[in-house]
């Protein structure tokens, strides 16, 4: 390898490092949830997503429904 490919991949390495030692800094600034929140927020979040695929589910059963119908009384 020449000398300036070595020292090009040297800086790619340094801001490499550089950027992993910025993440885990920031990692261990994280408020990590206990196991009770965990189970608390993932009850919310499916819940939530149930709750919302019943309201698409309830608003597509009723177009399909006044789409049947407009088109059965054009016919």
């Amino acid at each position: 390898m020449k000398k300036q490919e070595q020292s090009s991949l040297m800086v790619r390495w340094g801001y490499v490092r550089d950027y992993l030692r910025g993440v885990y800094n920031e990692l261990k600034k994280v408020h990590w949830p206990n196991r009770n929140q965990l189970v608390a927020y993932t009850a919310v979040v499916l819940i939530s997503v149930a709750l919302v695929a019943v309201i698409i589910w309830a608003f597509d059963f009723l177009l399909s429904y006044l789409l049947e119908l407009l088109f059965n009384a054009v016919q």
